[in-house]
């Protein structure tokens, strides 16, 4: 058995979509919000600007609602399986905030295996941002070779000191960036689980 531990991307890795956009449908911002998520994960604007942009127009939905769109949000069931069955080796690290994927992951069962960004909230409504995460700061609190998977421009750091970097392309195409420095892309989630029990 090897000792890595497996670092998985949420939006459009884990999951068949991307969470942003889809919250945004609530409030009809969906155009919008889909539009700079896209230059975001493209690079072509930085994600703590886009991120904050796009927060400050879906901050106005109520938290509860957010959660309930996000949990209709289907899944890369095939990636989900494989975290179940290694869990203690699984990490998910997403520039989401917590207190709208909270849910999801306690319904993965890694309530205690994510890093995410953080909110102030009164009531039902976010304040505002408290930490926006870089991904690339969480693999010196892991101390273990690390197999990073993601498909973003944001996650291109990650994958970059990772020991195995891998771009996954199954539900939109991996950014420019991101290619440049994985090890391996993938475009197919069967693919990439069959690759990633090899390195169990």
């Amino acid at each position: 058995m090897s000792k890595y531990k497996f670092v998985f991307d949420l939006d459009s890795t884990l999951t068949k979509k991307e969470i942003l956009p889809e919250i945004a449908k609530y409030i009809d911002a969906y155009e919008s919000i889909k539009q700079i998520t896209e230059e975001t994960m493209l690079g072509n604007i930085s994600f703590e600007k886009s991120f904050i942009k796009r927060v400050d127009v879906l901050k106005q939905i109520p938290i509860n609602k957010v959660r309930e769109v996000i949990d209709n949000i289907e899944l890369n069931e095939s990636l989900i399986k494989f975290i179940s069955d290694n869990r203690e080796r699984c990490i998910i690290v997403t520039g989401n905030l917590d207190v709208w994927i909270c849910e999801l992951m306690e319904k993965l069962q890694m309530s205690d295996k994510y890093y995410s960004s953080k909110t102030y909230i009164e009531g039902e409504k976010i304040e505002y941002i408290s930490k926006i995460i870089k991904k690339e700061d969480i693999i010196k609190e892991i101390n273990s070779p690390i197999v990073a998977i993601g498909d973003g421009n944001n996650d291109a750091k990650l994958v970059e000191c990772s020991d195995i970097g891998i771009g996954f392309g199954g539900v939109r195409p991996i950014a420019p960036s991101l290619l440049q420095v994985c090890d391996y892309a993938f475009y197919e989630e069967e693919k990439l689980c069959q690759f990633l029990k090899r390195l169990l």
